[in-house]
């Protein structure tokens, strides 16, 4: 007898919280598992073309950080659309403006360019300090060692 491969759609998936300190991380690797734990990798019931992942919660955006001094090197660029106006942002000076949008962006980096990955991001929720206002919906606590056991 054939068993058939289970096929998992929203209604089926039932979805956590997790809360997630970004205190003291590195930015692209902390970005790579929030990245799998909104696309539902690290579930048994993970199907590529569904979304079956969990909502993270981010706080202390603003004390990630970047290996090698690269805070002043890395640059962000981006087209006004005029000619000749593309305008180019450090690291640093983009974490001093918006820190939550320095995480936003480079998750959605990681995400499926589709609108799958659309909607993944909407459940990002990114604070730039300790508080948030998601306590209601009771969050596992997730420690930086269990992030990466996922």
């Amino acid at each position: 007898m054939n068993n058939p491969t289970p096929y998992y759609t929203k209604q089926d998936v039932d979805r956590e919280w997790y809360l997630v300190d970004a205190e003291g991380q590195i930015l692209g690797r902390f970005c790579a598992q929030v990245a799998k734990l909104l696309i539902g990798k690290h579930k048994p019931t993970f199907t590529p073309g569904q979304d079956t992942g969990a909502f993270v919660i981010v706080v202390n955006a603003d004390k990630v950080r970047l290996t090698a001094g690269k805070e002043h090197k890395k640059a962000y660029y981006w087209h006004t659309g005029y000619i000749g106006n593309v305008k180019k942002r450090t690291f640093a000076e983009k974490m001093k403006r918006s820190p939550r949008k320095v995480l936003m962006d480079s998750v959605r980096g990681m995400l499926p360019h589709n609108k799958i990955g659309d909607r993944l991001i909407t459940k990002l929720k990114v604070y730039a300090g300790p508080d948030h206002p998601h306590k209601a919906q009771q969050p596992t606590e997730l420690a930086s060692e269990q992030l990466y056991e996922l």
